[in-house]
């Protein structure tokens, strides 16, 4: 006796119903792993691409952590760079030799791994759970690799709801890693351009100083306290990376002033106080011809701008002061009194905080000198 027609209609339409949702769900996941991809790549941050990298991974894979463990540069172990979830912490601090684990083999294979048993596989390196207190169940691990390079591997760690990984997933996770791997790369070729130029910075700085027997470390020490003093006010990287820049360069105006003013031995006169005083307008014009440093324009401009109006060379007020030429000026004071100057000995350290408390309000930023007092009681100035 045949099976009764409506049933069999019934079953198609059942099954008809599961593919077009499983379709669904795959079209979703694909345009999730394209969001996932121009996150990633909208930063050329090297630590937030790694950190993207971790988020992407869990939330792509429907994992509950995910890490992303880096080849040293000798190939020879794997650490943590970044690990999400409840004991991610924990996982950060993890190094492991390039012939141990899961991890381990992919790197050294270049091949990706599903494994939905560990404790079957012999590869599984379980004292890493056990030091950390991690049970691992499955995992999908992948090659992060850059043309015929591999940076390291990318791990998705116990898929939710009990469940197993499965080919589909493996197949997106390569995806992903692929997509982690430019990312990478990006970042990486970003910031050793960004290494260079700021090279070149310092070499045309110390250039300048060399003109001057005065101010030999100047530049150098001028950046330490600005960058120092800015951890405590909360500055974006962006912020950072260009008060960096600033602070190296607030003195390349000094290239147009005369030897004989630069070097003179004893106090200035006001004719020749005039020309030093033009040398942070100079600086920005000289700046001002290079696109890539139009940013740091402020800083180096206005470093001796007073909160009250009295500085040069505009004569801003308070917040009409960018901030990164407000955290160079009190760098750069302190600086000066601290060091020997042509006309006199250096003074204490003791005496140039003194000094910068009794500006605070008049001449500089208080917020700026409250964050330069914490770095100095702190040890890093």
């Amino acid at each position: 006796m045949g099976k009764d027609p409506y049933f069999r209609s019934e079953t198609r339409e059942n099954l008809l119903f599961k593919r077009l949702k499983e379709v669904e769900e795959k079209v979703e996941r694909l345009s999730l792993l394209s969001r996932l991809g121009q996150i990633l790549n909208s930063t050329l941050d090297h630590q937030e691409v790694r950190k993207r990298a971790i988020e992407a991974a869990t939330q792509l894979m429907r994992a509950e952590a995910g890490s992303l463990l880096l080849l040293d540069e000798k190939g020879k172990h794997l650490f943590f760079e970044v690990a999400l979830g409840e004991k991610g912490e924990s996982i950060r601090k993890v190094i492991l030799d390039i012939d141990k684990g899961i991890a381990g083999w992919v790197a050294q294979n270049g091949e990706p791994l599903r494994v939905n048993h560990p404790e079957k596989d012999p590869r599984f390196f379980k004292e890493i759970d056990d030091r950390i207190g991690f049970k691992t169940r499955n995992l999908l691990c992948v090659p992060v690799r850059v043309k015929d390079r591999i940076l390291g591997v990318l791990e998705a760690i116990n898929k939710k709801d009990e469940k197993e990984f499965n080919e589909e997933d493996l197949s997106l996770f390569l995806s992903l890693a692929n997509q982690v791997a430019i990312a990478l790369d990006n970042a990486r070729l970003y910031q050793e351009m960004e290494e260079m130029f700021f090279q070149t910075a310092e070499s045309l700085a110390d250039a300048i100083e060399k003109r001057d027997p005065y101010t030999g470390g100047h530049t150098r020490r001028v950046t330490q306290y600005s960058l120092a003093a800015a951890k405590y006010l909360s500055l974006r990287p962006e912020e950072l990376r260009l008060l960096k820049m600033a602070s190296v360069l607030h003195d390349i105006g000094k290239i147009g002033i005369d030897d004989q003013v630069l070097r003179k031995p004893t106090p200035l006169e006001p004719h020749e106080f005039d020309l030093i005083r033009k040398h942070p307008k100079m600086g920005a014009e000289i700046i001002g011809h290079i696109k890539q440093l139009k940013e740091i324009i402020p800083g180096v401009k206005y470093h001796h701008e007073y909160i009250n109006g009295k500085g040069y060379p505009e004569g801003l007020i308070g917040e009409g002061i960018p901030m990164i030429a407000r955290i160079i000026a009190v760098a750069d004071t302190y600086d000066a009194i601290t060091t020997d100057r042509p006309y006199r000995k250096a003074l204490s350290k003791e005496t140039a905080i003194s000094e910068l408390k009794k500006g605070s309000g008049t001449q500089f930023d208080w917020r700026v000198v409250e964050a330069f007092l914490q770095a100095f009681h702190s040890g890093e100035i």
